[in-house]
């Protein structure tokens, strides 16, 4: 057993979030928040709900520390009060007697206090959090300030679905909620449904869909939802049927809007657009009215948004310009997966009676990094051909920034992981924002994904307000602003003038600011087109192996791999199939010959 507790004495938590969507863990040492990570990233099943093993296995690994080190594990939500609601629900309520204690007795034995105890044999604290403790904890504890107002706005909770807090040095409390199945976020989701768009995943193609439209729509859905006084507000139930059926909506809600249902992956029409228009209409009127509300009774300079809803950025910058508050601070893995920091803050606060030492969240690189010469090891191991660059790091930057600046498209792999569902300049594709073409040709052969779907721009923090309606900095892409540029921006610009703007500061990301300058001084733009590294349907990328992978299907022009060139031409035919351009998934077998030495540190 180890004895690095007995020398060097450290106080841990760890976070978990599990058992519904967007599993991931995270690890405060000595109050600092070292490491955080999805389950996803490692496991490659997009929106992961499995046990964290991996993703506590690497938080372990990057702290330094055993789980017999470990002070204790929060969890993200309280089981008995989800347990309330799911027997409340129609799932089980109309069951006969027996099948019913059946099913209450399967939920009680996979718990989330036995499922932690019975996989990791751990004997220690284990602290349950309220769901929307977790979510507000997250974005308030970490946001810089020393209090602040807290909205949470998601799907459901446990039986919250919208809630507001306040917090005061290390006091946080929720003193108003809202209550299933009244919710914000099934109002979105019900329609990203109608729309043919995946629940719990389809929300950003509804909002990135929005501007193509027009406010038709908009009495019709207001009729879906009543504001009421204070927080409060309610659904009119007649419209939807998530209470009876994995539908979402309901038949009175096809009549009211006077058209079908869109069937999935079917053509988008211009009625669909002018509902996504109207539905976005709507949430930006609520919340608004909703955040004047919260300030009115806690007068903060400072407000904290967490939930799958404060991932909205079109909203986020709606509320930072028109809202009361003057600041804005949005957790940047804002929905379940940030709830695992929430979980672990509270934690923190219940053990050792302070809030954690770390105050902000200066960036969001939080997951594994893979040394340059693990790297050189995997490229040798493949057969691929490659230049390497360790060492010569102002020629690498010089490379890639011409490389873009000639129209070619970049696999930029860089560094630690992003937490959160944003590339953020460690797992991205990059290219020229400037380049009219640029888009269409990533989301076809690239992102495979919807032509209609905006990408981001990266800019330098120095140079944001030159070429964007910022009023504060944007370091994790959460909000939207108006693009006022003097350069033609067509590859970032969306089609009402808007992007969603990271802004990289050369103290947090040293090597992607210099591939920002090298690129300003070739071209005068200090802006790059800037995409997560994954294809549709998958998760962003995770390690080396992942990266090549991704390249191949996708396509891209070059990969830089830490310090490491590789071009597509450089790619073995072997890992082919057959002659198309279609991106294809090199052989299993293939993927198995780069060799064990991959592996150890997968």
């Amino acid at each position: 057993m180890s004895t690095h507790k007995d020398i060097h004495p450290s106080r841990v938590v760890v976070g978990m979030s599990f058992g519904y969507h967007d599993a991931a863990c995270c690890i405060l040492k000595d109050g600092k928040l070292v490491a955080a990570v999805q389950e996803e990233r490692f496991s490659r099943v997009k929106n992961d709900k499995s046990f964290p093993r991996k993703s506590l296995r690497y938080c372990l690994e990057e702290a330094g520390v055993g789980l017999d080190q470990v002070d204790c594990i929060a969890y993200y939500e309280e089981p008995e009060k989800k347990l309330s609601r799911q027997i409340w629900m129609g799932s089980i309520e109309n069951a006969d007697p027996v099948r019913k204690a059946n099913v209450v007795q399967h939920i009680c034995a996979e718990s989330p206090e036995r499922t932690i105890r019975d996989t990791l044999g751990y004997h220690g604290r284990i602290e349950i959090v309220e769901h929307h403790l977790s979510h507000a904890a997250s974005a308030y504890y970490f946001s810089g300030f020393d209090e602040a107002a807290v909205l949470t706005v998601d799907g459901v909770g446990e039986w919250a679905t919208t809630s507001y807090s306040a917090g005061y040095g290390e006091s946080l409390s929720i003193f108003e909620e809202v209550g299933f199945p009244d919710s914000l976020g099934l109002f979105y989701s019900t329609i990203t449904a109608f729309l043919g768009f995946k629940v719990n995943s389809g929300e950003y193609k509804v909002m990135g869909l929005a501007p193509y439209g027009n406010d038709i729509y908009g009495d019709k859905l207001r009729q879906l939802i009543q504001v009421g006084e204070n927080g409060q507000y309610r659904l009119n139930m007649r419209y939807f049927d998530f209470l009876k059926t994995s539908r979402m909506y309901s038949d009175e809600l096809i009549a009211l809007l006077g058209i079908a249902p869109r069937v999935p992956e079917s053509d988008i029409a211009q009625h669909h657009m002018d509902i996504a228009k109207s539905l976005q209409v709507v949430l930006e009127e609520i919340l608004l009215d909703k955040v004047r509300y919260l300030h009115s009774r806690v007068p903060s300079k400072n407000l904290c948004m967490a939930g799958g809803v404060a991932l909205n950025c079109v909203a986020n910058g709606k509320i930072l310009r028109d809202g009361p508050f003057e600041n804005l601070f949005v957790q940047p893995a804002a929905g379940d997966a940030g709830s695992s920091l929430g979980a672990a803050a509270v934690a923190w606060v219940r053990l050792f009676g302070e809030r954690p030492a770390q105050r902000d969240m200066p960036h969001a690189y939080l997951g594994p990094r893979y040394a340059a010469d693990d790297v050189y090891r995997l490229l040798k191991s493949t057969g691929v051909q490659f230049d390497d660059y360790r060492g010569k790091e102002k020629e690498l930057i010089e490379f890639t920034a011409g490389q873009i600046a000639d129209g070619k498209v970049i696999g930029w792999y860089q560094g630690r992981m992003e937490f959160g569902p944003r590339a953020l300049g460690a797992r991205s594709i990059l290219a020229d924002p400037r380049d009219g073409g640029m888009r269409e040709k990533i989301n076809a052969l690239v992102k495979m994904r919807e032509a209609f779907r905006p990408f981001a721009p990266a800019v330098k923090a120095e140079a944001a307000t030159d070429h964007f309606a910022l009023t504060s900095p944007s370091p994790f892409m959460l909000q939207t602003c108006d693009v006022e540029s003097l350069l033609d921006l067509p590859a970032i610009t969306h089609v009402d003038n808007s992007a969603r703007v990271q802004t990289v500061e050369a103290d947090v990301n040293p090597r992607f600011h210099a591939l920002l300058s090298e690129f300003e001084r070739l071209t005068d733009c200090p802006i790059l087109l800037n995409t997560s590294f994954n294809v549709r349907g998958e998760p962003v990328i995770c390690s080396p192996l992942d990266a090549i992978i991704c390249f191949v299907r996708a396509r891209i022009d070059f990969l830089i791999l830490e310090d490491f060139v590789i071009r597509q031409t450089d790619i073995p035919e072997m890992w082919r199939v057959g002659v198309s351009n279609t991106p294809v998934v090199p052989p299993r077998k293939d993927a198995r010959a780069i060799g064990h030495a991959v592996y150890t540190f997968l």
